[in-house]
Parts: C-alpha cells; structure tokens; sequence
C-alpha cells in the first residue's frame, strides 16, 4: 500500500471530525491507503511524533516516508486536487 493514513482511534466519528475529513477525501479521490491508528490523546502519541515530528493528526504517509500535516480541510483539498506528492508552501 503507497499510502498511510494516521488517524485517532476513535474510527467512528463521522462529520466535521478531522480525521474522517481526510479519510472521506481519500476514499472519494480512489486513493488507496492503510489507516494507522494513534490514541486519541496527543501525550501519547510518540510514535507519531517519531515519524512525522509532531503530535497532531491527520497525517498522510507517502510511500518514500515523506508525511504530510495540514489543517484538515487544507490536507483534504490537496487530496481533492491529486496533489499528494507535491510539497506545499512553494513559490
């Protein structure tokens, strides 16, 4: 699988949730992913933190190991976009 979703673990909040935002935005793109569950608790989510540098969730985990972390709607409109590989913030 090219793709990880990091998400909380709470998998049945639906709605406005951040997490369920990315998610629906990939299942709705065709995107192929793998969710990978994290405590819902931001104190401990080491091992997030290890991969990615940072505790907040969602996070995309492209298939070189680069991982992505936006706002939620920002990271599900780059979903919506098929911008996935491209970094963002550039000029």
């Amino acid at each position: 699988m090219a793709v990880k979703l990091h998400r909380c673990s709470i998998m049945w909040i639906r709605g406005p949730h951040p997490c369920w935002r990315v998610q629906k935005a990939l299942d709705e793109a065709g995107v192929e992913y793998e969710v990978v569950q994290h405590p819902p608790r931001r104190g401990k989510r080491d091992a997030l933190e290890a991969k990615s540098g940072q505790r907040k969730l969602p996070v995309i985990e492209l298939e070189d190991g680069t991982t992505l972390r936006e706002e939620s709607k920002e990271l599900a409109a780059r979903v919506r976009a098929g911008q996935l590989g491209q970094r963002s913030g550039g000029a």
